[in-house]
C-alpha cells in the first residue's frame, strides 16, 4: 500500500455509510461510483445503470438493492463532491450554454479524425470518433454524446456532407486494405507450416 492509498482510504471512508463498509465493499462501491461517473460523462444518464449495478452489488451481501444504491450514491458524492444528478445537470446546463467558440472547436476536433484513421497506428472510424469526441467533451465540459453531436452538426454545416460517411470512406481507403493484408498473412502462415511439415 502506498502513502497515497493510506491517505485516500480514510478520506473516502469518512461518510456515515463508508465507515460501516468492509474493505471489499468499500472497494467495490468506489469502483461502481467510477462506473456511474463514466456513464454520466458519456451520455448524461445514470438511472438504469445504477439500478442494474445496485442489484448486482447487493447479490451475495447482507443488504438489499436499495441499500446498495444508497452506498453507491454516498461513495459517488464522497469521491466527486457532488451527487450524480448534480453532475448530470451541470453537464446539461453547459451543453445548453456553450461558449461562442463551440462550433469552431467542434469543427476543429471533427477534422482531427482523418489523421487518426489515415496515419501511423491507424484506428477505425468508431474509435477515432469516440477518442476525439471525448477530448472535445473534456474541453467544453459537456457529455461525450453532446460533443459528438456538435462535431457532426458543425462538419455537416461547413463541409456539406456527413462526418460518418466521410469517416467510413476513409476507413475503407486506409483500414480495410491493411486489415485484408493482415488476414491474408494469417491465412498464409498455416500453409507454410504444413508445407514445412511435409518436407
Amino acid at each position: 500500500m502506498t502513502n497515497d492509498d493510506e491517505i485516500k482510504t480514510p478520506e473516502v471512508r469518512q461518510s456515515n455509510t463508508g465507515r460501516k463498509l468492509s474493505d471489499s465493499q468499500s472497494d467495490e462501491s468506489k469502483a461502481l461510483a467510477e462506473i456511474m461517473r463514466r456513464g454520466i460523462r458519456k451520455n448524461g444518464k445514470f438511472r438504469e445503470k445504477l439500478t442494474d449495478y445496485s442489484h448486482a452489488f447487493a447479490r451475495g451481501e447482507k443488504f438489499d438493492a436499495m441499500k446498495a444504491e444508497m452506498i453507491i450514491r454516498d461513495q459517488f458524492k464522497e469521491q466527486y463532491g457532488e451527487t450524480m444528478n448534480q453532475m448530470r445537470l451541470c453537464l446539461k446546463e453547459r451543453q445548453e450554454n456553450l461558449p461562442e467558440t463551440a462550433d469552431r472547436d467542434a469543427l476543429e476536433y471533427a477534422r482531427m479524425i482523418e489523421p487518426l484513421i489515415r496515419d501511423g497506428d491507424t484506428m477505425p472510424f468508431y474509435r477515432a470518433y469516440d477518442y476525439v469526441g471525448g477530448a472535445l467533451a473534456e474541453k467544453l465540459n459537456i457529455t461525450e454524446a453532446g460533443a459528438k453531436e456538435l462535431m457532426t452538426t458543425a462538419y455537416r454545416k461547413v463541409e456539406g456532407r456527413e462526418l460518418y460517411d466521410f469517416g467510413k470512406a476513409l476507413e475503407k481507403k486506409f483500414i480495410v486494405p491493411e486489415r485484408n493484408a493482415e488476414q491474408q498473412a494469417r491465412e498464409a502462415k498455416p500453409d507454410l507450416t504444413r508445407s514445412r511439415a511435409r518436407a
